[in-house]
């Protein structure tokens, strides 16, 4: 593994694809222009509708579609790696999409591709999510590398499956688009981050939806960038933007020589 600059985009994505492919492609600018290698976008970047069925009429087939083309171009364009917060793909499912990041390198090409498999269902506080109404489960554990790096990805519920990351080692980096709401992102966004970083002995790149939406629902930021140490290198708590920090290789190896917790393994 050798260092390099990763950025986390965070956005306050609206009802309109169309504007939320220029703030996407903004901010990927921008990053780049900072620096940045690889970029990782949130959750639902594309679309945070009126209703949760909304993305039913913006699904793409996969490989082709106005979301997909413009990570490809955008990646392309800025000589990134890009993984692509999440996008609607059609499903077999003809009421469902699956809600799935892709992965694109510097030329633009597709490098892999996960369907989310954990659906997040949440009710209290006047709230109710049920991600299973309108999505299919994705069935599959990713299983990326770019820049010779093993790379470990989630979605937003994810998160809170540790065995889930597990059965993706060996890896030295994690990345998390989400869009975790404002109640359950205050409680453990930070606390489980951390966590899987301090776990897994890896650095973890998180990136939020971050604010009041169009839609009334609000999501509670704090895009980040965390150390093998758990410690936080950069972070956004609200609003549009990005974080950025180094991925340092010397880092990571120091952790993981001085406390061999990995190695340590019995299960």
């Amino acid at each position: 593994m050798h260092t390099l600059r990763a950025a986390a985009v965070q956005m306050v994505s609206g009802t309109r694809p169309e504007e939320n492919i220029r703030t996407m492609q903004r901010l990927v600018e921008k990053a780049a222009d900072a620096g940045a290698d690889w970029v990782v976008l949130p959750e639902y970047w594309p679309l945070m509708g009126a209703g949760d069925a909304d993305k039913l009429a913006v699904a793409e087939p996969l490989g082709n579609g106005v979301f997909q083309t413009a990570l490809s171009e955008t990646a392309k364009q800025n000589r990134v790696v890009l993984f692509g917060g999440t996008v609607p793909l059609q499903s077999p499912d003809p009421d469902k999409v699956f809600n799935t990041l892709p992965v694109y390198g510097r030329n633009g090409e597709c490098i892999g591709i996960y369907h989310k498999m954990h659906l997040f269902g949440y009710s209290g506080l006047g709230e109710r999510y049920a991600e299973a109404d309108t999505i299919s489960a994705g069935a599959g554990v990713p299983h990326f590398s770019a820049d010779g790096i093993n790379v470990a990805a989630g979605v937003c519920y994810d998160l809170r499956f540790p065995e889930f990351f597990r059965a993706q080692l060996p890896f030295e980096v994690m990345v998390l688009p989400a869009a975790f709401t404002y109640t359950t992102g205050k409680a453990h966004w930070e606390l489980l981050l951390r966590a899987r970083a301090v776990e897994n002995q890896c650095y973890v790149i998180a990136s939020a939806q971050g604010g009041t939406h169009e839609n009334g629902r609000r999501t509670f930021g704090h895009s980040m960038i965390i150390d093998p140490w758990g410690g936080i290198l950069d972070v956004l708590p609200e609003g549009e933007g990005m974080v950025t920090a180094e991925i340092d290789a010397r880092r990571l190896q120091s952790v993981r020589t001085r406390l061999p917790a990995l190695a340590h393994r019995r299960l």
